[in-house]
């Protein structure tokens, strides 16, 4: 009489002990590897050196401030109030609080969901309800009852686990953002910084110019006055000096413009925001930037690593969703006292318990399930191609930078020999004037010439200033020029990018 229920026990238990044996499967697909071939060096590296005085890498400072390096303490300053007050932190800040809430809410299904019950109800059940004849006057009963009542899902295909991995990537990809936005953050910091006293710079210069052109005007009108020139040489000077003040007004238009823009960054209202004159000096000095192994790069992007964990998310999702198509396993067990009577609730005699071990297999869902496993590949799909442009505009960026310095530096090299052949120019043409062997035309024109190079240098300045901060953010917001990483192990090139499916 046993072998009966023992063949019955085993076809019940038969599909739970396939499910078990098949839980040690993984729905997850293998992280996909976006292959892309990463170059020994950057091809603009070379370009980017030059002859410049530049201070050294301060390699001793913590890489994250990396704007150490450039020794400016009020620079130091303003990168800690735009840090303490910048909503645009704070926001990015409070997206990567809540990532990491989602993740501690997807790690709660890995334990027993546990509840207390109590209350009361109250009811009228028909005869047929209670198994007693028809007619039977059933009167309405009142049941107090309370427990403790304990589910759990077996996490037979991983779907708890594919939704704690998909959390956890979401939030280290929360925190690359962060680091991302922290980043870009610093630097439009640096370069509104440098931009404003490039600013200043050429507004000392032109009020410079402005009062040597004052100047010659004075000294014109007293020659015309005694009949050493003519009137045409007073006229140019007023339109040269008009045109001049002219310049100037506008430049102190554009410099408020950029302290407007350094107090936003800031975090502060630009009406009570001053920022005293600081003009970018010929002898200021800035770092020099090794760029590095372009393989290195991959480690430092924070826009990279964010890529790189979104994709990681995907995947997670993906087994996320195929484990839809399995059986789920789901224990649940209730214990409690009720009782027709609140003071005979706690009685030993009104004690309760139920257990249930539910499996569940979906067998028609009109499709749902292979759609959302579609999508879900799609996604990662979406993912991978994002990871590899993530690398190729990171790759492009550096490269960009370091052609855009070594520009900078080119120009600068031959701008100072025009600027020595200027300044020799307006020096021999003002002696000529005032000797009577030139025209005022002449010394005019010589002038000109002489500010709009004095001005294009004072802008390379502020543009040297702008590409080193530019270079450095396309570097992860900081370097290393120590012999391990000069030994590192170059990335190999790969065949082909595939989601694995």
């Amino acid at each position: 009489m046993s072998t009966p229920r023992i063949k019955r026990t085993s076809l019940i238990l038969a599909p739970l002990m396939a499910a078990l044996v098949m839980a040690g499967c993984s729905t997850a697909p293998a992280t996909p590897e976006a292959h892309i071939t990463v170059p020994e060096q950057f091809k603009e590296a070379a370009v980017a050196q030059g002859s410049w005085k530049s201070a050294q890498p301060a390699e001793s400072q913590p890489r994250g401030q990396w704007w150490l390096a450039f020794n400016d303490p009020t620079l130091n300053q303003l990168q800690q109030q735009a840090q303490e007050a910048s909503p645009t932190l704070a926001a990015a800040a409070a997206r990567l609080k809540a990532a990491r809430a989602s993740l501690d809410v997807s790690r709660a299904d890995r334990w027993p969901q546990l509840n207390l019950q109590a209350g009361a109800t109250r009811a009228k059940y028909s005869p047929a309800q209670q198994g007693q004849a028809s007619g039977t006057n059933l009167p309405p009963a009142t049941v107090w009852n309370a427990g403790l009542g304990a589910s759990y899902e077996v996490d037979l295909f991983q779907r708890v686990a594919n939704s704690v991995n998909a959390a956890q990537a979401d939030a280290q990809a929360s925190e690359a953002t962060y680091r991302s936005v922290l980043l870009a953050l610093q630097g439009d910091v640096a370069q509104a910084y440098y931009q404003l006293r490039m600013r200043d710079a050429e507004v000392a210069l032109l009020q410079n110019t402005l009062a040597s052109r004052e100047q010659t005007l004075h000294l014109i009108e007293r020659r015309q006055a005694a009949g050493d020139v003519s009137e045409l040489d007073v006229t140019r000077a007023r339109t040269d000096t008009s045109t001049t003040r002219a310049e100037l007004q506008g430049l102190q238009g554009q410099r408020a413009a950029a302290e407007h823009a350094l107090a936003l960054l800031l975090g502060r209202v630009p009406s009570t925001f001053h920022f005293a004159s600081s003009p970018l000096m010929p002898d200021v000095q800035m770092p020099q930037v090794p760029a590095g192994l372009p393989s290195a790069l991959l480690e430092r992007r924070p826009d990279v690593a964010a890529a790189q964990a979104s994709m990681m998310a995907s995947t997670a999702r993906v087994g996320q969703a195929r484990s839809a198509r399995f059986p789920a396993l789901t224990l649940t067990a209730q214990g409690g006292y009720a009782s027709y009577e609140l003071k005979d609730l706690f009685d030993w005699s009104a004690r309760s318990w139920l257990s249930s071990l539910v499996m569940s297999l979906p067998l028609f869902d009109g499709g749902r399930n292979a759609a959302h496993v579609a999508r879900a590949e799609s996604l990662l799909d979406e993912s991978v191609a994002d990871y590899r442009m993530a690398v190729l505009n990171a790759f492009g960026d550096v490269e960009d930078k370091l052609s855009s310095l070594g520009a900078v530096r080119a120009q600068s090299e031959s701008l100072d020999v025009a600027l020595v052949a200027a300044r020799r120019s307006a020096d021999l043409a003002d002696k000529r004037y005032k000797a009577g062997e030139d025209s005022f035309l002449t010394l005019l024109d010589t002038q000109r010439s002489l500010l709009a190079i004095e001005r294009q240098a004072v802008q390379l300045r502020g543009a040297w200033a702008a590409s080193t901060v530019g270079l450095i953010r396309a570097l992860g917001g900081g370097w290393s020029d120590s012999p391990r990483d000069k030994d590192e192990p170059k990335v190999a090139a790969s065949a082909q990018v595939a989601a694995a499916h």
